[in-house]
This record gives structure tokens, sequence and C-alpha cells, in this order.
């Protein structure tokens, strides 16, 4: 069985994958071979001699091999597994910044709001390149993709391709251990079917799995009694969001915020990207980008001051990484489709299907599912509250929208998808935004009139 790595270079996704692979007993049954493409030639060296030093180390049975050209890396796969960005703090920094500049009051810019849609705009032709080559070589391989914005480059792969795409996605579990936090239950014992559009999911039912208790009370009762700014970084805009519509959202107020105008009241600590201005733009030749963004929570308060590394984790060793599986949903997958074992598949993002009433059926949600005669399939929910379907069908109709703006290379449907944003509330100002990022990201993005 090949399983195919794409972005391999990166440590983090690649590492991640690979091990959690290795240590599949189901997998290891399947005469496992393990591909890793990148464009990136050293980084890819790294991680191929990585994983050579983990399958010896495990005495596992599998091979492995690398290589920079993506038809040899999909051809005759089972899966393709795909986490890419390109120059990614850079464009991000952008993303954020832009919309402010032009007075909107965009939360973080991964993958809402008028930079999450030139986030998307960048990274459809990578990740199509990709689908088509799948389409070419593996016409039968599943495409299990962690690049983001996750809903819109999965809608863009399934309505203008005919691959089997899937997207994966950690936010649904960062939910559960809130509310298992919030009930001081462990994660295992809770029954949290949740639905909506990633990023901005919604759990539907808090329960008991032993009992069957419907827990949603107690969470109301706990949640009313807890110290209001407890938190709040993370979960100031769930509380408020969970008072006045009954749902617990998930997964935190950076990336909620992200869909909804008044987020900022809620999210006041967002300092991403900072720059001063009047040291010029942080984007012009020789200056280097922010790699991270800056948040209070990471404040120091030493002196001198030295910068918070959030991932400073991934500078050590890769062999000094612990070599346990991730909660990723590739390998549960991968095992339930290719090995026939039953996995709870709590969160994916494929097309609804009538999953989630009144949505239309070609929109990308985030929706438990099963796989049924080798195909993955969504779990019927129940019906959202009015109010959150709202929300969600009218990012629905973004998303169809920056599709069909990418596809007819139409900057009218951009803009038309930009004035529908809730964020943006001025025509002029969204035009002399439009004009700045074709301006800034030409290089990154298609070509639109």
């Amino acid at each position: 069985m090949k399983v195919t790595l794409i972005g391999a270079g990166s440590r983090e996704f690649a590492g991640k994958i690979v091990r959690d692979l290795l240590l599949s007993e189901p997998i290891a049954q399947k005469d496992l071979e393990i591909v890793l493409m990148d464009i990136a030639a050293e980084p890819l060296a790294e991680m191929e001699a990585y994983t050579r030093h983990l399958i010896e180390r495990l005495r596992h049975s599998a091979t492995v091999s690398s290589t920079t050209d993506l038809d040899a890396s999909v051809t005759d796969a089972a899966f393709v597994v795909t986490a890419i960005e390109v120059n990614r703090y850079h464009y991000w920094s952008q993303d954020f910044t832009v919309p402010r500049k032009h007075g909107f009051k965009q939360v973080y810019g991964e993958n809402g709001g008028p930079g999450g849609m030139f986030h998307a705009l960048r990274q459809f032709g990578p990740l199509l390149q990709i689908a088509r080559a799948i389409e070419k070589h593996a016409p039968d391989a599943l495409f299990l993709n962690f690049s983001n914005p996750e809903h819109k480059v999965c809608e863009a792969i399934s309505r203008l391709t005919s691959v089997k795409v899937v997207g994966l996605c950690h936010g649904y579990f960062y939910g559960v251990r809130q509310i298992s936090a919030f009930l001081d239950m462990p994660r295992e014992r809770l029954d949290l079917p949740a639905a909506g559009i990633n990023h901005f999911t919604w759990f539907q039912a808090v329960r008991d799995r032993e009992t069957g208790e419907d827990l949603y009370p107690r969470l109301r009762e706990i949640e009313r009694e807890a110290n209001w700014v407890s938190d709040w970084h993370e979960i100031g805009l769930s509380r408020i969001l969970f008072r006045r519509f009954g749902l617990w959202p998930s997964p935190s107020a950076n990336h909620i915020g992200e869909y909804i105008s008044w987020a900022e009241d809620y999210v006041p600590a967002q300092l991403q990207y900072f720059h001063d201005p009047a040291d010029g733009s942080p984007w012009r030749p020789g200056v280097p980008t922010p790699e991270w963004y800056y948040e209070i929570r990471f404040a120091d308060t030493d002196r001198p001051f030295h910068a918070p590394r959030p991932d400073a984790s991934l500078e050590r060793s890769l062999e000094d990484t612990p070599i346990e599986s991730s909660e990723e949903l590739a390998i549960p997958i991968i095992e339930w489709v290719a090995c026939g074992v039953e996995r709870d598949l709590p969160a994916v993002n494929i097309p609804n299907r009538g999953a989630i009433p009144g949505l239309p059926d070609e929109m990308v949600v985030e929706v438990p599912a099963r796989v049924e005669n080798g195909e993955l399939v969504p779990i019927q929910m129940e019906p959202l509250p009015e109010g959150i379907l709202a929300m969600i069908q009218l990012h629905g109709s973004i998303h169809k929208l920056l599709v069909e703006a990418y596809a007819e290379q139409s900057k009218q449907k951009l803009l038309q998808a930009i004035l529908l944003d809730p964020v943006v509330d001025s025509h002029n100002r969204a035009v002399a935004m439009l004009d700045e990022f074709l301006e800034l990201q030409a290089d990154a993005l298609p070509p639109l009139t």
C-alpha cells in the first residue's frame, strides 16, 4: 500500500504522519510503501533519513523513498496526504494586516475574513495541481488534506476535479478539551457530535457516554459560575456565543472570530504580526517578515526582552521527538478504508450531501463521518439552530463565489465574495483593499480580470 506525503520537508507535519503510519498495527500488515515528496530537496532528505531511522528502530517492514517529482510521487498511490504553504508567514502577515489597514476588523487572517480569501486563492493553484496529478496518475486514491483554509480549498478541489478529497484539522479537539475541562470529566467519557465548517463548528450535544445523560444543562451552570476572564484569549468569544446561540463552538476565539463581524469585542488581545508603521512597510525588500504572531499571553516582562517562540519545540532534533501517536485523523481514516478497522471520525471536511439540513449538497462542511463501501460519507446531523445556520449559510455562499472567481479568473466574483463578508462594511475601502492585495501578492495569486 503506497502512501504519499506531499510537503514532506516539514518536520512538524511529515514527522507526525510518519510516526502515526509506522505505529499503526493494521497498516503494518499492508506492505507499506512511504513516498516523501517536496520541492525543497534538503529538508526532504532529512525527513527520509529520519523515516529510515524510525523504520529500523521500530523493526518495521515499510519501505521509504523521496522525490521532488509530483507525478512520480502520486502514481499508483492509495492515499496522498498533504500539508503545504508557500512563503507562509510573509503572506499571512499581509492577510492579517492589509484588511485592518483598510478599516476591516480582520481577526487572525488564516481561514475567514478577507485575509482568508486571499490565503485560499494562493493555495488553490498548488493544491489543484496536486489534485490533477492524482486525477491522472492515481484516480482511486483518497486525498487527505491538512492545508488551510480547509473548507475553501476542499471545496475548490471537490468542485473542480473528480478527486476524492477530505480535509482534516485538529480544531475539533480544542473544543473537546474545553468542555472536558469545564465539566472536569475525561474526554473519553464525553459524546460530542459537532457540525459546521472548519474552525467554526458547533457541538450539537454534550452527553455522558456511560449514562447517556445530557450534560448541556450542567455545562451552562458551570460556565455561568466560572471566572469571566479566565482563559479569555482561548474561550472568551466561545462563552458569549454559547450564551447567545445555545451551543458550544470550537476551536478558539482567534479562529472562530474570523467569521463574525463583532468578534473583536472579545478578541482584544490579538496583536498578530505587529509592526511600527513609522518604520515603513514590513514587506519591503530586505526586511524580514515576522515569523509568528504576537499575543498578550506570550508577554515577557523580564528585561532584556526575549521574543517568545511558541514553535521552539520544533528546534529539537527529530531523533529526540517522542515516538507516539498524534490525535490526527489521517491514520484512522486509512485504517478504516484500507484495513476495515472501524474508527471514530468525529470531524472531517467533505461535501455536505444533506448531512447538515439547510445547507447545499456541494458545500464542504465539517461533520463526523464513517466509511461505507470504501468511501468516506458524512453522518446525518440534527438541524442547527436558525441563528447558527444563518451564519454558516453566508460563508457557504462566500466559498462558492471564491471558487468561481478562481475558475473564471473573475475579479468581479472575488469582489462579490469580499462584499458578502461580515467584517466588510465599505464598498470603496473593499475595492482599495482588493487592489492592494492584487499588487502585493501578484506573484502568488491567480490572474484576475
